[in-house]
């Protein structure tokens, strides 16, 4: 069924991916018959024989509108956001627009690819004209480089889509969250805020990445041993904060893992890195005393094959956990990888290795959400006085207590829906339930 486009007194948002759910976010704006996608993620699911698999939004209803798409922008460089780009490109000639960190991921997404994207660089305060939409790339915190918010101004209305965000005042890398940014009297009238409810169920704020420095700092200290920090190999800030603590402390850093090392190439290049991170290669770690020896590895939910996985297992082909080793996993367990990181450290425990898990012990500081706590959203909410609130990026009660937030904000309207409502956010605001199909695609096993 071919649906109508939006006529230029309407601006419409559609998710197809990310919106009743944590992760696998895809985002279009329509308005004058042309729309923008913000983000194309993949989201990473376990089958009953415990395997795990890549999956996509669908996107096959929606081909007659990504006909008219005038740009793609991608706002951070986590898989969740971008990791399906190279899967949907080859059927669509749209630029897509991000920031150097976030470009240079994608490249190297693109690297095996037939087709190759038209990337279009931009920073901080950038604002482009695309098709009928004017984007300005406001910065905002999050826990890897160069995450933006996106104004997004039209004849119809206007609105603010924060993307992933928090309100770290002590970021390792990058500029504290500057809360003038989001003001209504630094902004246009704002009609829609589209904004991320992965911890709205969480009272007060965030930690900082600052924190997390002092906490992984005083953990690295105390052990007497070689230490094993499992971390997301998207989050730089932890990384540059790993090869200071090591430096302080007399210690060699070397990486595992492919992902990680494809990272920290881009971080270097980009200038997130520098000269004095006190990198080595991993062949020379296991020639070193064990109290000057620290690695971080890839590997913190317990992914199968990779580097913290075979560790645990005694398979890694360079490295062995011995007695007195301490593992530090400064990381979230993300819901469905319980059982696997448990198998993960329960293999190291049978090494002799102590194991130090950020979910276990909270009060050590070991790891910091890059999402906002309830007060971080209400702050956001009267800052900026948006006419309608839209949770997205997070499950149904995620969504639920992010309008509630609103609502005691002050914002008299809160629209929450699902993956193929419409959201129609010039007046008369409303949602049109189920006004496409939409579904997940396996794209690897």
């Amino acid at each position: 069924m071919i649906l109508r486009q939006p006529d230029p007194t309407e601006l419409w948002f559609l998710p197809l991916g990310g919106c009743g759910e944590i992760g696998m976010n895809l985002n279009l704006f329509g308005h004058n018959g042309q729309w923008l996608m913000v983000d194309c993620g993949i989201t990473f699911e376990r089958t009953a024989q415990g395997e795990q698999r890549i999956e996509m939004p669908a996107t096959a209803a929606a081909e007659h509108l990504l006909d008219d798409l005038c740009g793609m922008i991608a706002t951070h460089a986590h898989e969740d956001h971008i990791g399906a780009l190279h899967h949907l490109k080859p059927a669509l000639k749209a630029p897509i627009y991000t920031t150097p960190f976030t470009a240079g991921v994608i490249r190297e997404k693109f690297r095996q690819a037939t087709v190759q994207p038209t990337l279009h660089e931009v920073t901080s305060y950038t604002s482009k004209t695309i098709g009928p939409f004017t984007v300005t790339w406001l910065p905002i915190t999050h826990s890897t480089p160069e995450t933006h918010a996106l104004l997004i101004e039209t004849p119809a209305g206007n609105l603010l889509h924060t993307a992933d965000w928090k309100m770290d005042l002590m970021p390792v890398v990058g500029k504290p969250f500057d809360p003038k940014l989001f003001t209504h009297s630094h902004l246009p009238q704002i009609d829609a805020a589209i904004v991320d409810s992965t911890n709205a169920l969480q009272p007060g704020f965030s930690k900082s990445e600052g924190d997390v420095k002092k906490g992984l700092a005083a953990a690295i200290k105390q052990a007497e041993g070689r230490v094993f920090i499992g971390c997301f190999a998207s989050n730089i800030a932890r990384i540059k904060m790993l090869g200071d603590i090591a430096s302080s402390n007399n210690r060699h850093l070397a990486l595992a893992g492919r992902s990680l090392l494809r990272m920290t190439q881009i971080a270097r290049r980009c200038g997130y890195l520098t000269d004095d991170f006190p990198e080595i290669p991993l062949s020379d770690l296991a020639y070193l005393p064990n109290a000057y020896s620290t690695l971080i590895a890839t590997g913190s939910q317990g992914e199968v094959g990779s580097a913290l996985y075979r560790l645990s297992r005694n398979q890694h082909p360079q490295l062995a956990v011995t007695p007195g080793d301490r593992i530090i996993l400064s990381a979230k367990t993300i819901p469905g990888n319980e059982t696997a990181v448990a198998s993960m450290i329960r293999g190291f425990i049978a090494q002799g290795a102590e194991v130090i898990a950020a979910d276990q012990h909270p009060s050590l500081d070991l790891h910091a959400s890059g999402h906002p706590n309830a007060g971080e959203l209400e702050q956001l909410y009267r800052l900026m006085c948006p006419r309608i609130a839209v949770p997205v990026h997070g499950e149904s009660r995620h969504m639920a207590a992010n309008a509630s937030i609103a609502k005691q904000a002050g914002v008299n309207r809160c629209l929450s829906g699902s993956n193929g409502d419409l959201f129609v956010l010039s007046e008369p605001s409303m949602i049109k339930r189920n006004w496409l199909s939409t579904g997940r695609v396996v794209v690897d096993q």
